[in-house]
């Protein structure tokens, strides 16, 4: 995570790619049902799950997607909109990789990203995008500021020590 802090102090352009890995556990559901108050039994009844058509209870697409709000948390993206489209269900134990593009910043300095996850089989679980603005002089300067404090702010940077 704090080369993504790095990267973003640096200045960040059209074209910058950001890849991030995660293992959802049951765990990371219950807590999240918690925090969201998501409590549908889609989540956690399996045979709820399956008259849905799922083979065993889904994570919440709420929790996979925060991903892409991760990688955005980490780089000082400030997310003005975020579009979601859930492909494929995501389950406990289930490992998803995030790959987020920059792919345009306007004349206003707003930026647009492209997100895909995929889980370990390569398909794609969720296609996303966001527009935001990136950090600017002022926020940057910041940054660099904060990763010579060591991050403090980081829990991530924190728990890769």
């Amino acid at each position: 995570m704090k080369r993504f802090r790095e990267r973003a102090a640096a200045g960040l352009a059209a074209g910058d790619a950001f890849t991030l890995t995660r293992r959802f556990s049951e765990k990371d559901i219950d807590d999240f049902a918690l925090i969201s108050r998501d409590y549908n039994p889609v989540h956690f009844d399996t045979p709820y799950a399956a008259l849905r058509g799922f083979k065993k209870p889904v994570s919440q697409g709420l929790l996979t997607a925060s991903l892409m709000t991760e990688i955005g948390g980490q780089i000082g993206w400030l997310a003005a909109e975020m579009m979601f489209r859930f492909k494929r269900p995501v389950y406990a134990g289930d490992t998803i990789t995030c790959d987020w593009v920059i792919t345009e910043f306007n004349d206003q300095g707003w930026g647009r990203a492209v997100v895909t996850m995929r889980n370990a089989q390569g398909e794609v679980v969720i296609e996303a995008e966001t527009t935001g603005i990136p950090p600017g002089l002022k926020e940057r300067q910041r940054l660099f500021e904060m990763l010579r404090e060591g991050d403090p702010t980081n829990i991530a940077a924190r728990i890769e020590r």
